[in-house]
């Protein structure tokens, strides 16, 4: 059974440094698990990225320090299990609002008799069959976060926190800008203030928070404030800055 070392991490407080891998290029994936990072997010939600992508790009990671994250395009229950058995262990599942859907997706990634994941038992998940009592303990690397990004959420927070199985809560800062009527704007005052004082009511719910922004001052604000996994950038947008940088730098040479 492969130990779920940043699941043991963020359980013990100790902060983990992530990046958001949005790109489907595997090369790129591979390049950023050498980089150093604690963990890196494999986004379905907002991407092109297949099931196949998927694949190829924990592959890319095999044998890397940087412990690979999925995120779903959304709670689907045949999708999370699809990604389970190619060999997903953490999970952050997007825009859950409620204690019913927060149940769900505790079923998903469990077996029966305590909850729905389909059991198959040559994939890669078991290292095709060779793991051994990998169904009965499969659960217990298999770390579950839900993302927390609308204000219906942010109004049941703690009784989302507490279901039983859920071993994080991350902060949307995009869609819970657009959910408080500032759409596209992270960084508005309100939607800063209900940010913070999110990660603080997730850490006094017992359980470890987490967030992704490129912005630096937010950044710090958040970890001040308890956040324990910390996605600091977007590979795309790392790529797309770079850029322009650079040719800001050159378009002197025209004049």
């Amino acid at each position: 059974m492969r130990k779920n070392a940043f699941k043991q991490a963020i359980a013990e407080g100790r902060q983990q440094i992530g990046i958001w891998n949005m790109t489907r290029d595997t090369q790129l994936t591979e390049m950023l698990g050498g980089c150093g990072f604690d963990w890196l997010l494999i986004d379905c939600e907002h991407t092109p990225n297949s099931m196949a992508d998927v694949l190829a790009k924990l592959q890319a990671l095999n044998g890397s320090a940087t412990a690979p994250a999925v995120r779903p395009t959304h709670l689907n229950v045949a999708e999370i299990k699809r990604l389970l058995d190619i060999g997903a262990q953490t999970l952050i599942v997007p825009y859950v609002q409620t204690v019913e859907e927060a149940e769900l997706a505790v079923a998903a990634v469990t077996y029966p008799p305590h909850g729905i994941r389909g059991v198959a038992g040559g994939t890669r998940s078991s290292q095709y069959g060779n793991v051994p009592g990998y169904f009965e303990n499969a659960r217990d690397e298999i770390c579950l976060i839900l993302q927390i990004e609308t204000v219906a959420a942010l109004q049941r927070l703690e009784e989302i926190a507490a279901v039983p199985g859920i071993d994080g809560l991350f902060i949307g800062p995009a869609d819970l800008a657009a959910s408080m009527g500032h759409p596209g704007n992270p960084s508005h005052p309100e939607v800063v203030e209900a940010i913070i004082k999110a990660i603080r009511r997730i850490r006094a719910a017992g359980k470890p928070a987490g967030f992704l922004s490129a912005d630096q001052k937010l950044l710090d604000l958040v970890v001040e404030a308890g956040c324990i996994f910390t996605a600091i950038d977007i590979d795309a947008g790392l790529l797309q800055r770079s850029a322009k940088l650079r040719l800001d730098a050159c378009k002197g040479w025209k004049a």
